[in-house]
């Protein structure tokens, strides 16, 4: 695997912590606290797992010291990890990576929308239950709404305020496009990532990033 250019080997510990938290073990991909890290670290979620996963793996003589050192000596690996925290510029992203280019795309669906209560991912989940319904039950009676609602935190009708968006981009209905709300461009920016490229690629996305409101 291509070493990611912010990784550095003293991350490991930090990975390790939070491998040893319980339930120990590897974390979902998108599980909220790997997506915490990633977001701290300015790495992404997928180059994180896979480093968990080789930290169970112990394939490499560093691990396998890593491991020998710290994995029973759980307050020695939370002191290590919080000097590595307190480090000059650590968690300053505008100073420590000065100079470094920084893809952000994969963040900003962790990020508010302004003026809304959603994130990207969770517009994510409503267009997913989107094409999953049909027009004459996206209201807030709907149980598969209230549901969803419950799961990423947001109402009712706020999920069927995103969903009439949806219906103004759809094809398919013919409906005036919603050019007024907040949600709009990302609701756009969203059906164009995935609104055509049949409801797979969304479903598994979807069924990833669920762990994250767990």
């Amino acid at each position: 695997m291509v070493r990611h250019p912010l990784w550095s080997d003293e991350y490991w510990l930090l990975l390790m912590q939070l491998y040893l938290r319980k339930p120990v073990g590897l974390k979902p991909l998108y599980s909220q606290a790997l997506v915490s890290l990633a977001l701290e670290l300015h790495i992404p979620p997928q180059y994180l797992h896979t480093q968990m996963f080789r930290l169970r793996q112990l394939d490499t003589p560093l691990i396998q010291q890593l491991w020998d050192k710290y994995s029973h000596r759980p307050k020695r690996l939370q002191h290590e990890a919080e000097l590595l925290r307190r480090m000059n510029g650590f968690g300053q992203p505008e100073e420590f990576y000065q100079g470094v280019a920084v893809n952000e795309s994969w963040e900003k669906d962790f990020k508010p929308i302004p003026g809304t209560v959603f994130t990207p991912v969770k517009l994510v989940m409503v267009l997913d239950l989107y094409f999953r319904l049909t027009p004459i039950t996206m209201v807030p009676e709907t149980p598969e709404i209230i549901e969803l609602g419950r799961v990423i935190h947001a109402t009712p009708a706020a999920i069927c305020q995103a969903m009439e968006v949806f219906q103004g981009l759809d094809p398919y209905l013919s409906r005036e496009a919603v050019a007024d709300s907040p949600l709009a461009a990302p609701c756009q920016a969203l059906w164009q990532r995935f609104g055509n490229d049949g409801p797979e690629p969304l479903a598994i996305f979807a069924a990833q990033v669920k762990d994250y409101f767990l």
